[in-house]
């Protein structure tokens, strides 16, 4: 759709991003484990992921209506951010919006057709050692503004190891003649909007349904350094049987998540 195009009335086309997160970790017994889900709980508490989607929020263009957050017991995260197109001054905010400012006390949220969520998945394998943390986000927004501008800030403010992307649009808008439009810009895959030096560091591949406006991109990390997936050991700690069967018993989990198949 032409740039200057004449709607009829708001542009309601409904642009869904869902950026979904694995980081891999080895961890060699059940102290470990407690110890790794408890350093990246304190890593990627309610607080910080507030601040990085809020960052998200800036970046898109979008304003903050409300913000609800909240930490689980024994581990992971919750937050949703609702948002609009336009900022919306105090006199027009339904009184049980916060407007991002998150009083001392319990903030329950109601959701808009833009919103911002993330909720957070610590977990671990219950023989190999491997231990992993999700991150579920998903950035919903309606008119203009597009939650692919918030990929490269994503990718960054993360430590990962497989990414799994999906974007959609949904819906229709009209232009003055009444003709129905199902997307309002140009897109041949998610890839079009990552920048080449992020691209570099990873193994991707596209599942895309274009008649239905629908993009899936997946990406692994291409080089492996043992020690990034080590927690409180290093490789120089291992000898050479125990480093290659951690190796291979790494390198199946990042694949079996990669492929959404067991091996």
């Amino acid at each position: 759709m032409a740039k200057k195009m004449k709607l009829y009335g708001f542009n309601n086309l409904t642009k869904t991003l869902s950026f979904n997160i694995f980081d891999i970790c080895y961890t060699r017994d059940n102290d470990e484990q407690n110890s790794y889900k408890a350093y990246i709980d304190e890593q990627f508490n309610a607080e910080r992921v507030t601040n990085i989607l809020k960052n998200v929020t800036e970046i898109i263009g979008a304003y903050i209506l409300n913000i609800a957050k909240q930490d689980y017991d024994p581990e992971g995260a919750s937050v949703t951010i609702m948002i609009s197109e336009e900022k919306v001054s105090k006199k027009y905010l339904d009184p049980s919006c916060n407007a991002g400012l998150i009083p001392p006390t319990d903030v329950v949220a109601h959701l808009n057709k833009s919103h911002v969520t993330v909720h957070t998945y610590p977990e671990s394998h219950p023989r190999t050692g491997v231990s992993s943390f999700r991150a579920d986000i998903d950035v919903s927004t309606c008119g203009t503004i597009s939650p692919l501008k918030c990929l490269k800030y994503l990718i960054d403010s993360f430590d990962s190891d497989i990414i799994n992307i999906d974007y959609r649009v949904r819906g229709f808008t009209r232009d003055l003649k009444g003709k129905k439009y199902y997307i309002d810009h140009k897109i041949s895959s998610i890839q079009d909007y990552i920048p080449r030096e992020t691209k570099n560091k990873y193994n991707m591949i596209d599942v895309n349904v274009y008649q239905e406006n629908i993009f899936h991109t997946k990406m692994m990390l291409k080089d492996f350094v043992l020690d990034e997936y080590l927690f409180e050991i290093s490789e120089d700690d291992l000898d050479t049987k125990e480093k290659n069967k951690i190796i291979k018993e790494i390198k199946k989990e990042m694949k079996e998540i990669f492929y959404s198949k067991n091996f």
